[in-house]
Order: structure tokens, then C-alpha cells, then sequence
């Protein structure tokens, strides 16, 4: 803050301050003239003294204001008692006529009128969408959505799935899928693809097909129902496509040790 912002702030107190005092100076001054013109006269002790016992019975005389929460509540003050019993009671107990306060029938009232609107707007006339149709149409948005995310350069190496994948062979794919292979796929599969817990990858037949589409979607959703994890969450599109080439590129290997053949053949 710089030195001429300091004394333009300063000015603006002072001219609040001479503000001030300039109006308690002009109710001075006021007071002064009309004491002058019309002085007040001095009570006695014995006129202040009627002074207050006037203010005491104008006070006790005067009806008490009821509260805000009285009046939100519908509440009445327990003067009022009396007037609030009902003409039937029972074993010494009367009951007080205590109406419904205004806000809760406002909200009663209020939320049946809404039920009937409600009512006619989704289920009669079939203006408003359905859980179900919201929920079709969320599920479009969010495919619509997925790709234009997809169809962005920058996104280029999520835009490979299950729908467009196409085998390949080259080197730097292998090699890729390769490393994949060795950190995440080993325990169940082997190292070689001979298979252990779960099937054996080198050779033709397959549980949940052998094509480049079936094995990427394989890797990508997992098998639940057999301990194989979804990778999706994990690995990205690209790694996935990586992984599904190195696979198919164990075909025909025959490790030794290879674990007996599951599913169909491949044709």
C-alpha cells in the first residue's frame, strides 16, 4: 500500500470523525435552544414519585407482547389458560383448546398439493421423466461424453477398447506387454503362459475366446466368478492393448510343463 493510499484513508476517517462530531455539536446545540425557549421544569419528589406509580400501572395494565417463537409456535401465554379449556374433563384432567399452529398446516396443506401435482405431472399426464428414463438418458450423456473425451488428441492413447483393437506384431508392442506380463500376470498364468491357477495361454483353446477383441476384454472386465481382477482400474487402454498382443503372441510356444487345455478351440 503506498503512501498516498495511507493518506487518502486517513482523510476519510478524519472527515468521518468531524462528521461526528458535527452532528452531536448541532443535537448540542438544539437542546440548548429549546431549553432556552421552553425550559423543563423540575418535578418534585412528590410528583416523581406519582410519575412512577402512573408508569408501574400503565406497565402491569398493559397486555405482554407474545415472543417470535410464541407466535411461529401458536403458543398462548399461561394468563390466557383460562380461556383455552375445553367443557368436558376427566378424573380432575381438562384439555386445552390448542389449535394446529399456522406453519404446520401451511406445510401440511402445502405437502398434499405438491403429492397431487406431483401425482398428475409423472404418473397421469407423463410431463416429467422416470427414474428409469433418467437414468437411460445419464447412460447416453455418459457415452456421449466418453467419446469426446476419446476423440480428443491428447486422449489418443485411451481411444483403443474392445470395439477397435487390431492385433499387432511389432516389436515395441511385444516388448511392452512383455513387462506387463512378468509384474501382474506370472502367479496365475506362469511366466512362460504355461498356466498354473488359471489356464493355459499358449495354446488354442480358450474359455472366453481367443480373438484380439475377447482376450483385450478379458484383461479389461476381469473374471469375477474365477479371481481374475478387471485391470481397467489399473492399467490403461494402451497397456491393456500391450498385454492382449503379448498374449496372442505366445500361441504355439508350448512351454514345457504346460497346464492341460481348457475351453474351446480357437478357430
Amino acid at each position: 500500500m503506498s503512501y498516498a493510499d495511507l493518506l487518502v484513508i486517513a482523510m476519510g476517517i478524519t472527515a468521518i470523525m468531524i462528521l461526528g462530531v458535527s452532528i452531536l455539536l448541532l443535537k448540542v446545540i438544539r437542546f440548548y435552544v429549546k431549553e432556552s425557549i421552553n425550559p423543563t421544569p423540575f418535578a418534585t419528589a412528590a410528583e416523581k414519585e406519582k410519575i412512577r406509580l402512573a408508569a408501574a400501572q400503565a406497565k402491569a395494565l398493559k397486555k405482554a407482547e407474545p415472543s417470535i417463537i410464541s407466535r411461529l409456535m401458536g403458543l398462548k401465554p399461561l394468563s390466557e389458560e383460562k380461556d383455552l379449556v375445553m367443557e368436558h374433563e376427566f378424573d380432575g384432567i381438562a384439555e386445552l383448546d390448542n389449535p394446529t399452529p399456522g406453519w404446520f398446516m401451511v406445510l401440511f396443506y402445502g405437502s398434499i398439493i405438491f403429492a397431487v401435482v406431483y401425482m398428475f405431472n409423472y404418473e397421469v399426464l407423463g410431463w416429467g421423466p422416470h427414474q428409469e428414463q433418467e437414468y437411460e438418458t445419464e447412460l447416453l450423456d455418459a457415452v456421449a461424453a466418453k467419446e469426446a473425451f476419446l476423440a480428443k488428441p491428447g486422449n489418443a492413447k485411451n481411444a483403443v477398447n474392445e470395439n477397435n483393437i487390431v492385433q499387432s506384431n511389432d516389436a515395441a508392442v511385444i516388448s511392452s506387454g512383455a513387462g506387463l506380463f512378468v509384474n501382474r500376470c506370472t502367479p496365475c498364468h506362469g511366466e512362460q503362459g504355461q498356466g498354473i491357477v488359471g489356464p493355459n495361454l499358449t495354446d488354442e483353446f480358450w474359455l472366453h475366446g481367443g480373438g484380439v477383441a475377447d482376450v483385450f476384454k478379458t484383461i479389461k472386465y476381469g473374471v469375477p466368478e474365477k479371481g481374475m481382477i478387471a485391470w481397467e482400474k489399473s492399467l490403461s487402454a494402451t497397456q491393456i492393448a500391450d498385454l492382449t498382443n503379448y498374449i496372442l503372441s505366445l500361441q504355439g510356444t508350448n512351454p514345457p510343463g504346460a497346464k492341460a487345455p481348457e475351453g474351446d478351440k480357437q478357430k
